[in-house]
This record gives structure tokens, C-alpha cells and sequence, in this order.
């Protein structure tokens, strides 16, 4: 079975960039019938808080990306320790006493000789310091060499000699990412993991902790990151949460059909589900190049996805007396749903317009010509054709004077399919006013 995970850290608001990894790993499980799992990365006690976990939940809920299990690795903190035990005993974690002064000179005296900053292991007769507690590192194998298929970069080849051996756990005894991780995901059943590219060496040394473990690993995806329209990294991006997108009047819908998309050779299009979305996820469609996130793209997205939107999945959410008809004749002109309230204030008033005084005996005609139409026929037709026969009148002169004093506006809806909304008496109290 495909099992994906999201693994979140408690310390912050889901960004644009975590709700991307989010969604893709939920894609990836639903296309092929498995499961997505959240786990609760708050091994970092001091940052993590229950208030970020709680919007962590909220924002996939209003996101649609609905969880098959849920961990939290503070409560796997025996599973760890045990894996680290095995890990010791067979040599493949071992102690270090440097200080991070300590490692910044060496770091820069390797520089300094044109050497790569490679992590030196101590010498086996080093002395231990009998007042500094350790922290730890993985034994990369250096004679086993790292390769792997991934499934958006495609074959990635990394030589051990070239890495430093990665810190897994700090002198206070408390977990880095690295190692659990791989415990969790190999006792979680995870096949496959989708994260950034910025993951790719922390890839490498994982690959060789799998087999440390004897598990085979999962598969992975890395994703080119986002970046602003402006084609650079964007700390705009770094602050744009569901929060943002909600207060923004975006739909939970637009912003999954935009991120599913967004960096693969398929076209961002407007979609009334999200089952076209799971069907097209694809790998192997991602390119390599930074995947560019337009908000503008987004707004305009959003507004073609209401235009197309049916009464039924908006109902609730609309304005009080606001039925299918009237639905209808609104949608094409909103760009937020919130609009809808605003034109349902136009539909039903009341509604005061200052008219030109130029107009103000044509607008009197046309209110005793409404007051005396069939409103169950075309009222709009009629008495613009009354109007013109009547006035003289034509095009511009005759529909725009009719439009602001019926809506305020200058453009909007159909008038054809507006004026049944208003009504006969509310049309002739506005022409009359």
C-alpha cells in the first residue's frame, strides 16, 4: 500500500510552500488508494506549541486533506532511544565533544587550505573532556557508495567521502530531524516521502541510516521550491498562510488547483473537484526549475472556478434570501464569493442614486413605463424599447442612465437577468428617486 506523510514541526503557521507539500502527498496517496499520514514533528520542546498543531489540523481540514492516521513524535521518544541503542552497539553513532567555536575554526582553517569543511572524525585516543556531555553523530559508510532514482530529479549519485558525518542527536540529549525520521517513517510503513529540494543531501546520509536499520527506504520526490512572480525567493511566500488566503476571500479550492499544478508541464485550469487533480498527479511531469507562485494567478484563478461554482455547494454561504435564480446572475461577475453580498445589496436595496440632471426626465418616463410593464415576460426589453421609441435615445444614452440608477455602477450583471431580482417596485422607486 502507497503511504504518504506530511510531517510538520508545531513551530509556525503552515506557509504556501508546506500546504504544496501537503496537498501533493495527499494527491499521491489518493491516486493510488493508500493513506496520508500527519505526524507531529515537536521533538523541538522550547518551539512547539499546541496552538500551532491545532492550526496545523484546521488548515488541512479547510484544505480538504483529510488524514488516515495522525503521530506525534514526542510520544515515540522510547522507539528512538532503542533504534539509537542498536545503533550504538553496532558503532554507527558515536560521540563528539567539539564545541560549535571549536568546529567554526576548523571550518574555516579547512577553507583556509582551499579544503572542502568536511567534518574530521577524532582520532580514537582522543581525549574525552570530563566536563562536557556529548552530542552525536551518524558513521557514514565511506565505502558504500549513495545512489538513488528520484522521482522528479531522476538518478542522484553522492560519494560518503565527501559528506560530514551528521549530527543526529545535541549534548542535552534531545533529537536533530534526521534520525527519527527514518525511525518513523520505517515504522510508520511510509513508500514514499515528497519534500524540497533543499532535502536532497539529508537524502543521502538517510539512505545509508535505512540501511543501518535493515529497512529498505521509500521512495523519493523533491521538489523544486517556490518562488514570487518576481523570480526570486519571496518572504512573501513565508508568510502566506490559509489565514492570509481565507481573510483574502480565496476558496480552499482554487489555491489545491493552483498547487497541484504549479511546476508541472500540466495547464492550471479551473476544476469543480479535486478528482481531475488526483487522477493527473504525476511525478515525472515536475520540472527541475523553480516553481513560480503568482498570487495574481491565483485571484484570477479563484474567480474563474465561482463563475463555474453550482448553487448547491455555495447555498449556505450566501446572503439570507439569495436563491439558484439570482445565483446565476451574480456568479459571472464576483471575484470573491463575499462579492455575492454586495450585489445581493444592490438586488434588494434600498439603493439612493444621485442621477445626472440631464437624465432626470428620462429616468421619470422610464419609471411610469416599468410601473405599467408585464414583469412576467422580458421587462428589461421592454422598456428599453419603450424608452427608445419614446426618447429617442440609443446605445450608451439609453442603457448607461438605466444601469446607475438601477445598481449605482457602471457595469455589472446583465440587465436582462437583473431587473427580475430588483423587482417592479423597487425598479420604480429607484427611477422615480
Amino acid at each position: 500500500m502507497t503511504i504518504t506523510r506530511f510531517a510538520p514541526s508545531p513551530t509556525g503557521r503552515l506557509h504556501i510552500g508546506n500546504i504544496r507539500t501537503a496537498l501533493h502527498c495527499w494527491l499521491w496517496a489518493r491516486k493510488h488508494g493508500g493513506r496520508f499520514l500527519l505526524r507531529i514533528d515537536d521533538t523541538d520542546a522550547a518551539r512547539s506549541t499546541e496552538a500551532f498543531v491545532d492550526a496545523i489540523r484546521t488548515d488541512l481540514d479547510w484544505l480538504g486533506l483529510a488524514r488516515d492516521g495522525e503521530e506525534r513524535q514526542s510520544a515515540r521518544l522510547a522507539l528512538y532511544e532503542t533504534q539509537f541503542d542498536l545503533l550504538r552497539a553496532a558503532g554507527r553513532v558515536y560521540p563528539c565533544y567539539e564545541t560549535p567555536e571549536e568546529l567554526d575554526l576548523r571550518r574555516k582553517v579547512l577553507l583556509g587550505r582551499g579544503l572542502p569543511p568536511i567534518y574530521e572524525r577524532p582520532a580514537p585516543d582522543t581525549p574525552v573532556p570530563a566536563d562536557r556531555a556529548p552530542h552525536w553523530r551518524f558513521r557514514l559508510d565511506h565505502d558504500a557508495a549513495i545512489a538513488w532514482t528520484d522521482l522528479i530529479r531522476g538518478p542522484q549519485h553522492f560519494d560518503p567521502k565527501t559528506m560530514s558525518d551528521p549530527v543526529v542527536r545535541r549534548a542535552d540529549g534531545s533529537w536533530l530531524y534526521l534520525l527519527p525520521s527514518v525511525i518513523d517513517d520505517i515504522d510508520m510503513g511510509v513508500t514514499t516521502v515528497v519534500r524540497g529540494e533543499d532535502h536532497v543531501s539529508n537524502t543521502a546520509s538517510q539512505l545509508q541510516m535505512f540501511a543501518a536499520l535493515g529497512s529498505a527506504p521509500p521512495a523519493f520526490a523533491h521538489e523544486a521550491l517556490l518562488v514570487g512572480s518576481e523570480g526570486k525567493l519571496s518572504k512573501r511566500l513565508g508568510s502566506l498562510d490559509c489565514d492570509a488566503l481565507r481573510a483574502d476571500g480565496i476558496e480552499p479550492l482554487a489555491v489545491v488547483a493552483l498547487l497541484a499544478r504549479l511546476g508541472t508541464s500540466d495547464p492550471v485550469e479551473p476544476v469543480e473537484s479535486v478528482a481531475p487533480l488526483v487522477d493527473g498527479i504525476d511525478f515525472a511531469r515536475f520540472g527541475r526549475a523553480p516553481a513560480r507562485f503568482d498570487i495574481a494567478e491565483l485571484e484570477s484563478l479563484n474567480a474563474k472556478m465561482l463563475h463555474q461554482t453550482p448553487y448547491a455547494a455555495v447555498a449556505a454561504r450566501l446572503p439570507d434570501g439569495m436563491g439558484e435564480a439570482a445565483w446565476t446572475v451574480i456568479r459571472p461577475n464576483l471575484t470573491r464569493l463575499s462579492d455575492a453580498h454586495d450585489w445581493w445589496r444592490i438586488v434588494t436595496g434600498p439603493l439612493a442614486v444621485a442621477a445626472a440632471p440631464e437624465d432626470a426626465d428620462f429616468l421619470s418616463a422610464a419609471a411610469r413605463i416599468a410601473a405599467g410593464l408585464d414583469w412576467t415576460a422580458d421587462p428589461w426589453r421592454a422598456l428599453t424599447t419603450a424608452l427608445k421609441e419614446g426618447t429617442g435615445r440609443s446605445g450608451k444614452a439609453l442603457f448607461l442612465p438605466l444601469r446607475r440608477a438601477l445598481t449605482g455602477l457602471d457595469h455589472g450583471p446583465d440587465m436582462a437577468a437583473l431587473l427580475p431580482l430588483i423587482g417592479r417596485s423597487e425598479t420604480v422607486q429607484r427611477l422615480s428617486a
